[in-house]
Parts: structure tokens; C-alpha cells; sequence
């Protein structure tokens, strides 16, 4: 590990992801520039891929640097900040005043949601389960549901969704969502079971052959899903805040503390309403008309009087019901 250390070309491989994705998403707005929309969107998914890579490989190969976190913040403030914002405004707005103000608004919304993002990393008051969520939306998936209106246009053609207030809207909200405290799942915290490595990695081959066949309709699908997964971890997060003693479990012992607090929410329900039918429910009622009779028979005892005499079916010509067997 040491050498790894003192090597140059390792130190500067993390650096070198990250540079490149900033040339991707600079390239994003050339192309967005020459009328290549659909280029555009892959250059800045092409930046989030490289940067969801250059901090692992860092962290792997021991390379982590003062200089590198410095570095992956400008380059995220560019390639899902200022690209983005500029891509959108060449494509819609063309020159409006009033859409250069919504790329304004996002651009600076990134840049104070990378700035706090840096100054959580220093928190240490945080609560355990805070690793496992990010404050608003990262900034890569910022950036692509910023472009989400042209995404659908490339797909589908023109719509209501390309409308200038519409995309003007649309920014906005997302620029909201950038600074939002809203709590969002951070991949980094997933892990998968042994048992389901298989089925994801032919989930990730599917994908991929999604992706390739059709681009545009994968990525409006995991953006989709990216916004659908919101209530669901405001949920989680809610939940873990109540309950300190499933901070430090495995997800496992995470689902046996939630079943068994809705089984122990069933318990307080008031209980249901019992039903006796058929041979049950006169197999209930038989011993109260035996004792009618036994305390009937015993006043006539006690009175003298004689109690009805009972007739034969065969005496007064009737047959019995089911006949003799």
C-alpha cells in the first residue's frame, strides 16, 4: 500500500476521472450549441458515470487528497451546475430574459448545495443513519432531472411538456429540490445479499441493453423512478429517527424491528367480531335448552301435572323423516 501511495500515476488517476468529466460537461453545451441535443444529454451522463467513479477509485487505491475533494466539487458545480442550465437555455429559452433568470436560479442552486454538502462532510454531530441519505438531491441527479422536458422531446417529439413555462417551471422545481432538506437514498449504504448478486447482474445486463437499444426512454424511466423513491426514503428516514436501535443493525434485523412494530400496532386494534355458525352454533346453544327442559320437568314434578304425552310417528300413520333402516 505504501508504494501505492508514493506512486504519481495512482495519485493522479482519481484527479484524471475527475478533470474528464469536467470536459464532458463542458462538451455538453457545444453540442447543445451545434444543435446535438441528444449528444448533449450523453456527455452530461457520461459526467455523472465518471463521477460517481472517480471517488471510489480514489478510496480504493489510497489516493484521497485535500486537492482531489476540491477538485470533484468544481467540476460537479460545471458539469450538473452551469451546463445543464446553459443546455436548457440554448434549447428553449433562445435568448429570453426570463429563462436565462431559471438557468441563473439552478446554476446557483448547485453551488450552495455543493457548499453545504462540503461542510456536512466536516459534521460530526450527525446521527449514525445519516450516511445512508443525502440532503436534497446529489448533484448528478440534479442535473439530469434538470434536462428530463428534453429527454422527453427527444423521445417523443414536441409536447406540452417543451413549453417555455413548462421547462421554466421544471427547473425551478428541481433547483428547489438541489437545496431541499429533503432526505434522498445514497447508493454508497446499499448492499446486496450473496443470494441476489446473480439476479442483478443479469438486471444490469437487461439494463445495459436498454440503454443501448433505447436511450432516451431508460434514462425518462430512471428519473422517474429516481423522483418515485422520494416519499419512500422520507419514510425510512422518519422511521430510523424514531426507533435509535435500529441504527446499528443489518438491514435484516431492520425488517423484524418493523414487523414487529406493526404486529404490536395490530394488537392495539380492537378485536374481531366472532362468528358461530351452523352445527357450532347449535352445539352452543344445546346446553341452555337442556337445562329449559330439565327445569321443566322438575316443576311438573313439583306441580303434579303431567307433561305432554308424546306421539309416535308410527301411531298416528306417519312416517319418519329418513325412513326405517
Amino acid at each position: 500500500m505504501a508504494m501505492a501511495r508514493s506512486t504519481p500515476g495512482v495519485r493522479l488517476l482519481p484527479n484524471a476521472i475527475t478533470v474528464l468529466a469536467v470536459c464532458a460537461g463542458l462538451s455538453a453545451v457545444q453540442f447543445a450549441l451545434t444543435g446535438g441535443h441528444m449528444l448533449a444529454i450523453g456527455a452530461i451522463g457520461v459526467a455523472a458515470v465518471l463521477d460517481s467513479l472517480d471517488g471510489r477509485i480514489a478510496r480504493l487505491l489510497d489516493a484521497t487528497s485535500k486537492m482531489g475533494a476540491e477538485l470533484d466539487s468544481l467540476s460537479d458545480a460545471i458539469s450538473f451546475g452551469v451546463a445543464p442550465a446553459l443546455v436548457l437555455y440554448v434549447w428553449v429559452f433562445d435568448g429570453d430574459r426570463v429563462g436565462w433568470i431559471a438557468a441563473l436560479i439552478f446554476a446557483v442552486c448547485m453551488i450552495l448545495r455543493l457548499a453545504r454538502f462540503n461542510t456536512l462532510l466536516d459534521d460530526t454531530e450527525q446521527p449514525p443513519y445519516a450516511g445512508e441519505f443525502f440532503v436534497g438531491v446529489p448533484a448528478p441527479a440534479g442535473g439530469l432531472l434538470a434536462l428530463l422536458p428534453l429527454v422527453l422531446t427527444q423521445q417523443f417529439g414536441p409536447g406540452w411538456w417543451s413549453s417555455e413555462t413548462v421547462v421554466w417551471i421544471w427547473t425551478v422545481a428541481v433547483a428547489g429540490l438541489l437545496i431541499s432538506r429533503i432526505p434522498t437514498l445514497s447508493l454508497k449504504s446499499v448492499k446486496a445479499p450473496a443470494k441476489a448478486v446473480a439476479p442483478l447482474l443479469v438486471g444490469v445486463g437487461l439494463l445495459a441493453a436498454a440503454i443501448i437499444q433505447y436511450p432516451m426512454v431508460a434514462l425518462a424511466v430512471a428519473l422517474l423512478l429516481y423522483l418515485a423513491h422520494i416519499p419512500y426514503s422520507m419514510r425510512r428516514y422518519r422511521w430510523l429517527a424514531r426507533h435509535p436501535e435500529a441504527w446499528d443493525v443489518p438491514a435484516r434485523e431492520r425488517r423484524a424491528i418493523r414487523r414487529a412494530g406493526s404486529q404490536r400496532r395490530l394488537r392495539l386494534r380492537p378485536p374481531l367480531r366472532r362468528r358461530v355458525a351452523g352445527a357450532a352454533r347449535r352445539a352452543v346453544r344445546l346446553p341452555r335448552y337442556e337445562d329449559q327442559h330439565v327445569a321443566r320437568m322438575r316443576m311438573q314434578q313439583a306441580t303434579g301435572e303431567r307433561g305432554p304425552r308424546r306421539r309416535s310417528w308410527r301411531r298416528i300413520g306417519l312416517r319418519h323423516r329418513g325412513g326405517d333402516r
